[in-house]
Protein backbone atom coordinates (compact mmCIF):
# COMPACT_ATOMS: atom_id res chain seq x y z
CA UNK A 1 0.00 0.00 0.00
CA UNK A 2 1.50 3.39 -0.97
CA UNK A 3 2.38 5.95 1.70
CA UNK A 4 1.14 9.53 1.51
CA UNK A 5 1.49 12.52 3.76
CA UNK A 6 -1.61 13.82 5.51
CA UNK A 7 -1.52 16.79 3.10
CA UNK A 8 -1.27 14.56 0.02
CA UNK A 9 -4.12 12.36 1.24
CA UNK A 10 -6.39 15.41 1.56
CA UNK A 11 -5.39 16.65 -1.90
CA UNK A 12 -6.08 13.23 -3.37
CA UNK A 13 -9.52 13.17 -1.75
CA UNK A 14 -10.39 16.59 -3.20
CA UNK A 15 -9.17 15.64 -6.66
CA UNK A 16 -11.03 12.33 -6.71
CA UNK A 17 -14.28 13.94 -5.64
CA UNK A 18 -13.92 16.75 -8.17
CA UNK A 19 -13.39 14.16 -10.91
CA UNK A 20 -16.33 12.09 -9.66
CA UNK A 21 -18.84 14.92 -9.29
CA UNK A 22 -18.78 18.08 -11.40
CA UNK A 23 -20.84 19.89 -8.73
CA UNK A 24 -17.85 19.84 -6.33
CA UNK A 25 -15.85 23.08 -6.31
CA UNK A 26 -13.28 24.63 -3.98
CA UNK A 27 -13.17 28.15 -2.57
CA UNK A 28 -11.08 30.02 -0.05
CA UNK A 29 -8.24 32.45 0.55
CA UNK A 30 -5.15 31.77 -1.61
CA UNK A 31 -6.23 28.24 -2.52
CA UNK A 32 -5.62 28.74 -6.25
CA UNK A 33 -2.22 29.82 -7.57
CA UNK A 34 -0.70 29.76 -4.08
CA UNK A 35 -2.11 26.30 -3.33
CA UNK A 36 -3.52 27.08 0.10
CA UNK A 37 -1.84 28.12 3.32
CA UNK A 38 -0.78 24.51 3.96
CA UNK A 39 -0.37 23.49 0.29
CA UNK A 40 -3.34 21.11 0.34
CA UNK A 41 -4.89 22.49 -2.87
CA UNK A 42 -1.60 22.88 -4.77
CA UNK A 43 -1.96 21.94 -8.45
CA UNK A 44 -5.76 21.76 -8.46
CA UNK A 45 -6.22 25.17 -10.11
CA UNK A 46 -4.07 24.05 -13.04
CA UNK A 47 -6.11 20.87 -13.43
CA UNK A 48 -9.64 22.15 -12.88
CA UNK A 49 -9.49 25.86 -13.69
CA UNK A 50 -10.86 28.97 -12.03
CA UNK A 51 -14.51 27.92 -12.30
CA UNK A 52 -13.92 25.12 -9.80
CA UNK A 53 -10.99 26.44 -7.74
CA UNK A 54 -11.95 29.92 -6.61
CA UNK A 55 -9.75 32.34 -4.72
CA UNK A 56 -11.78 34.56 -2.38
CA UNK A 57 -11.19 37.83 -0.53
CA UNK A 58 -10.10 37.70 3.11
CA UNK A 59 -13.70 37.57 4.31
CA UNK A 60 -14.63 34.46 6.27
CA UNK A 61 -18.29 35.42 6.67
CA UNK A 62 -18.57 35.89 2.90
CA UNK A 63 -16.82 32.56 2.22
CA UNK A 64 -19.20 30.55 4.41
CA UNK A 65 -22.21 32.57 3.28
CA UNK A 66 -21.41 31.88 -0.37
CA UNK A 67 -20.79 28.21 0.37
CA UNK A 68 -24.16 27.99 2.13
CA UNK A 69 -26.02 29.54 -0.78
CA UNK A 70 -24.19 27.40 -3.33
CA UNK A 71 -25.01 24.25 -1.37
CA UNK A 72 -28.67 25.24 -1.15
CA UNK A 73 -28.62 25.69 -4.92
CA UNK A 74 -27.44 22.15 -5.56
CA UNK A 75 -23.66 22.52 -5.72
CA UNK A 76 -21.11 20.83 -3.42
CA UNK A 77 -18.79 23.55 -2.14
CA UNK A 78 -15.64 22.78 -0.17
CA UNK A 79 -14.66 26.06 1.49
CA UNK A 80 -11.30 26.55 3.18
CA UNK A 81 -10.84 28.84 6.16
CA UNK A 82 -7.15 29.50 6.74
CA UNK A 83 -7.41 28.72 10.46
CA UNK A 84 -10.20 27.81 12.84
CA UNK A 85 -9.41 30.98 14.79
CA UNK A 86 -10.78 32.95 11.84
CA UNK A 87 -13.96 30.86 11.81
CA UNK A 88 -15.19 33.08 14.65
CA UNK A 89 -15.68 35.79 12.04
CA UNK A 90 -18.09 33.43 10.28
CA UNK A 91 -19.73 32.01 13.42
CA UNK A 92 -23.13 33.48 12.51
CA UNK A 93 -23.00 31.90 9.05
CA UNK A 94 -21.82 28.53 10.40
CA UNK A 95 -24.10 28.26 13.43
CA UNK A 96 -27.20 30.26 12.46
CA UNK A 97 -27.28 29.67 8.73
CA UNK A 98 -25.39 26.60 7.53
CA UNK A 99 -26.29 24.37 10.47
CA UNK A 100 -29.93 25.50 10.58
CA UNK A 101 -31.00 25.47 6.90
CA UNK A 102 -32.51 21.98 6.92
CA UNK A 103 -34.49 22.66 10.11
CA UNK A 104 -35.61 26.20 9.28
CA UNK A 105 -36.96 25.15 5.88
CA UNK A 106 -38.66 22.01 7.15
CA UNK A 107 -36.42 19.70 5.14
CA UNK A 108 -37.12 21.43 1.82
CA UNK A 109 -33.51 22.58 1.51
CA UNK A 110 -30.23 21.00 2.48
CA UNK A 111 -26.84 22.70 2.66
CA UNK A 112 -24.23 19.98 2.04
CA UNK A 113 -21.17 22.22 2.31
CA UNK A 114 -17.81 21.20 3.72
CA UNK A 115 -15.83 23.82 5.65
CA UNK A 116 -12.16 22.82 5.82
CA UNK A 117 -10.04 24.57 8.40
CA UNK A 118 -6.78 24.12 10.29
CA UNK A 119 -6.12 24.12 14.03
CA UNK A 120 -2.77 23.88 15.76
CA UNK A 121 0.19 25.72 17.14
CA UNK A 122 3.88 26.39 16.50
CA UNK A 123 4.78 29.91 17.66
CA UNK A 124 1.64 31.33 16.08
CA UNK A 125 0.59 33.39 19.09
CA UNK A 126 -2.41 33.21 21.41
CA UNK A 127 -5.03 34.28 18.86
CA UNK A 128 -3.84 31.83 16.18
CA UNK A 129 -3.29 28.74 18.37
CA UNK A 130 -6.78 27.84 19.55
CA UNK A 131 -8.67 24.69 18.63
CA UNK A 132 -12.34 25.65 19.24
CA UNK A 133 -13.72 22.34 17.99
CA UNK A 134 -15.89 22.06 21.10
CA UNK A 135 -17.78 25.23 20.13
CA UNK A 136 -18.97 23.71 16.87
CA UNK A 137 -19.45 20.23 18.33
CA UNK A 138 -22.09 21.85 20.55
CA UNK A 139 -24.24 22.79 17.53
CA UNK A 140 -27.02 20.48 16.29
CA UNK A 141 -27.18 20.27 12.52
CA UNK A 142 -23.42 20.45 12.04
CA UNK A 143 -21.07 17.47 11.81
CA UNK A 144 -17.52 17.93 13.13
CA UNK A 145 -14.62 15.77 11.98
CA UNK A 146 -11.00 15.80 13.20
CA UNK A 147 -8.85 12.96 11.77
CA UNK A 148 -5.45 11.77 12.98
CA UNK A 149 -3.98 9.78 10.06
CA UNK A 150 -3.62 10.18 6.29
CA UNK A 151 -5.90 7.16 5.76
CA UNK A 152 -8.66 8.66 7.88
CA UNK A 153 -8.12 12.15 6.46
CA UNK A 154 -8.75 10.99 2.91
CA UNK A 155 -11.64 8.67 3.71
CA UNK A 156 -13.39 11.13 5.99
CA UNK A 157 -13.00 14.07 3.61
CA UNK A 158 -14.51 12.05 0.76
CA UNK A 159 -17.35 11.01 3.06
CA UNK A 160 -17.85 14.63 4.15
CA UNK A 161 -18.13 15.85 0.56
CA UNK A 162 -20.79 13.22 -0.15
CA UNK A 163 -22.67 13.81 3.11
CA UNK A 164 -26.11 15.46 2.85
CA UNK A 165 -25.39 17.61 5.92
CA UNK A 166 -22.86 20.43 6.48
CA UNK A 167 -19.51 19.24 7.83
CA UNK A 168 -16.76 21.17 9.62
CA UNK A 169 -13.55 19.35 8.76
CA UNK A 170 -10.67 20.30 11.09
CA UNK A 171 -7.06 19.50 10.17
CA UNK A 172 -4.24 19.70 12.72
CA UNK A 173 -1.41 21.84 11.39
CA UNK A 174 1.28 19.60 12.91
CA UNK A 175 -0.09 16.53 11.12
CA UNK A 176 0.19 17.75 7.53
CA UNK A 177 3.63 16.21 7.10
CA UNK A 178 3.08 12.83 8.76
CA UNK A 179 3.05 9.78 6.48
CA UNK A 180 0.79 6.75 6.45
CA UNK A 181 -0.59 4.04 4.22
CA UNK A 182 -3.40 5.10 1.90
CA UNK A 183 -4.84 2.57 -0.57
CA UNK A 184 -5.15 3.38 -4.27
CA UNK A 185 -8.62 1.92 -4.51
CA UNK A 186 -11.80 3.85 -3.69
CA UNK A 187 -12.80 3.92 -0.02
CA UNK A 188 -14.74 6.03 2.47
CA UNK A 189 -14.42 6.31 6.25
CA UNK A 190 -17.89 6.64 7.82
CA UNK A 191 -18.59 9.86 9.69
CA UNK A 192 -19.64 9.16 13.27
CA UNK A 193 -17.57 6.00 13.77
CA UNK A 194 -14.61 5.91 16.16
CA UNK A 195 -11.64 3.62 15.52
CA UNK A 196 -9.62 1.42 17.86
CA UNK A 197 -6.11 2.36 16.78
CA UNK A 198 -4.47 -0.04 19.23
CA UNK A 199 -6.21 -2.93 21.02
CA UNK A 200 -5.38 -3.49 24.69
CA UNK A 201 -6.70 -4.97 27.91
CA UNK A 202 -5.61 -2.76 30.85
CA UNK A 203 -6.65 0.85 30.14
CA UNK A 204 -8.59 2.76 27.49
CA UNK A 205 -7.01 5.95 26.19
CA UNK A 206 -9.52 8.11 24.32
CA UNK A 207 -7.98 10.72 22.00
CA UNK A 208 -8.36 12.47 18.66
CA UNK A 209 -6.22 14.31 16.10
CA UNK A 210 -2.54 14.73 17.13
CA UNK A 211 -3.13 13.36 20.61
CA UNK A 212 -3.67 9.91 19.07
CA UNK A 213 0.01 9.89 18.12
CA UNK A 214 1.05 11.14 21.56
CA UNK A 215 -1.03 8.35 23.12
CA UNK A 216 0.51 5.74 20.81
CA UNK A 217 4.01 6.80 21.83
CA UNK A 218 3.07 6.58 25.50
CA UNK A 219 1.45 3.18 24.96
CA UNK A 220 4.68 1.76 23.53
CA UNK A 221 6.57 2.83 26.64
CA UNK A 222 3.87 1.50 28.95
CA UNK A 223 3.93 -1.85 27.18
CA UNK A 224 7.49 -2.33 28.41
CA UNK A 225 6.15 -1.82 31.94
CA UNK A 226 3.47 -4.46 31.50
CA UNK A 227 0.52 -2.12 30.85
CA UNK A 228 -1.50 -2.90 27.73
CA UNK A 229 -3.26 0.25 26.45
CA UNK A 230 -6.24 0.33 24.12
CA UNK A 231 -6.39 3.56 22.12
CA UNK A 232 -9.73 4.78 20.77
CA UNK A 233 -9.53 7.52 18.15
CA UNK A 234 -12.81 9.46 18.16
CA UNK A 235 -12.22 10.80 14.59
CA UNK A 236 -15.67 12.43 14.60
CA UNK A 237 -16.70 14.73 17.45
CA UNK A 238 -20.27 15.21 16.29
CA UNK A 239 -21.89 12.74 16.00
CA UNK A 240 -19.90 11.18 18.85
CA UNK A 241 -19.45 7.41 18.74
CA UNK A 242 -19.71 6.77 22.46
CA UNK A 243 -20.66 3.13 21.85
CA UNK A 244 -17.12 2.21 20.76
CA UNK A 245 -15.72 3.99 23.82
CA UNK A 246 -18.12 2.20 26.17
CA UNK A 247 -17.29 -1.20 24.71
CA UNK A 248 -13.61 -0.51 25.31
CA UNK A 249 -14.28 0.62 28.90
CA UNK A 250 -16.22 -2.59 29.57
CA UNK A 251 -13.10 -4.50 28.60
CA UNK A 252 -10.37 -2.45 30.31
CA UNK A 253 -12.24 -0.90 33.30
CA UNK A 254 -9.87 2.10 33.28
CA UNK A 255 -10.04 5.31 31.22
CA UNK A 256 -7.73 8.20 30.37
CA UNK A 257 -9.03 10.92 28.04
CA UNK A 258 -6.43 13.02 26.22
CA UNK A 259 -7.24 16.24 24.35
CA UNK A 260 -5.09 19.05 23.01
CA UNK A 261 -7.40 21.71 24.32
CA UNK A 262 -8.50 23.25 27.61
CA UNK A 263 -10.24 20.68 29.78
CA UNK A 264 -13.02 22.88 31.17
CA UNK A 265 -16.29 22.35 29.27
CA UNK A 266 -14.46 20.40 26.56
CA UNK A 267 -14.75 17.27 24.44
CA UNK A 268 -13.09 15.24 27.18
CA UNK A 269 -15.64 16.46 29.71
CA UNK A 270 -18.45 15.29 27.42
CA UNK A 271 -16.86 11.88 26.90
CA UNK A 272 -16.28 11.48 30.65
CA UNK A 273 -19.92 12.37 31.36
CA UNK A 274 -21.17 9.85 28.79
CA UNK A 275 -18.95 7.14 30.31
CA UNK A 276 -20.36 7.94 33.77
CA UNK A 277 -23.89 7.61 32.38
CA UNK A 278 -23.38 4.45 30.35
CA UNK A 279 -20.44 2.55 31.83
CA UNK A 280 -20.10 3.60 35.48
CA UNK A 281 -20.46 0.06 36.81
CA UNK A 282 -17.51 -1.07 34.70
CA UNK A 283 -15.04 1.49 36.09
CA UNK A 284 -12.45 0.32 38.60
CA UNK A 285 -11.07 3.85 39.03
CA UNK A 286 -12.18 7.42 38.28
CA UNK A 287 -11.83 8.71 34.73
CA UNK A 288 -8.66 10.81 34.37
CA UNK A 289 -8.41 13.63 31.83
CA UNK A 290 -5.30 15.14 30.25
CA UNK A 291 -5.46 18.54 28.55
CA UNK A 292 -3.71 21.83 27.99
CA UNK A 293 -2.90 24.28 30.74
CA UNK A 294 -5.77 26.76 30.85
CA UNK A 295 -3.92 29.84 29.67
CA UNK A 296 -3.73 31.61 26.32
CA UNK A 297 -1.06 29.92 24.20
CA UNK A 298 2.34 31.56 24.81
CA UNK A 299 4.51 32.58 21.86
CA UNK A 300 7.77 31.48 23.49
CA UNK A 301 8.67 28.01 22.18
CA UNK A 302 9.56 26.51 25.56
CA UNK A 303 6.47 27.90 27.25
CA UNK A 304 4.33 26.73 24.36
CA UNK A 305 5.57 23.15 24.74
CA UNK A 306 5.01 23.37 28.49
CA UNK A 307 1.34 24.25 27.93
CA UNK A 308 0.56 21.41 25.50
CA UNK A 309 0.12 17.84 26.84
CA UNK A 310 2.83 15.36 25.89
CA UNK A 311 3.79 11.71 26.38
CA UNK A 312 4.94 12.35 29.96
CA UNK A 313 1.49 13.67 30.88
CA UNK A 314 -0.19 10.61 29.37
CA UNK A 315 2.24 8.26 31.13
CA UNK A 316 1.55 9.90 34.49
CA UNK A 317 -2.21 9.74 33.94
CA UNK A 318 -2.20 6.06 32.98
CA UNK A 319 0.04 5.14 35.89
CA UNK A 320 -2.26 6.96 38.29
CA UNK A 321 -5.26 5.04 36.95
CA UNK A 322 -3.90 1.50 36.81
CA UNK A 323 -2.03 1.92 40.10
CA UNK A 324 -0.49 -1.32 41.30
CA UNK A 325 -0.43 -2.85 37.82
CA UNK A 326 2.64 -0.72 37.00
Amino acid sequence: MPELTFREALRQALREEMLRDERVFLMGEDIGAYGGSYAVTRGLLEEFGEKRVKDTPIAEAAIVGLATGAAMGGLKPVAELMTINFSLLAADQIINHLAKIYYMFGGQFTAPAVIRTAAGWGQLGATHSQFLEVIYSHVPGLKVVMPSTPYDAKGLLKAAIRDPDPVLFIEHTLLYGIRGEVPDEEYLVPIGLADVKRPGRDVTIVAYARMVHVAMNAARELEAEGVDCEIVDLRTLRPLDIETVVESVKKTNHVVIVEEDWKSFGVGAEVAARIAEQAFDYLDAPVVRVGMLEVPMPYNRNLERHVVPDEADVLAAVRSVVGSRV
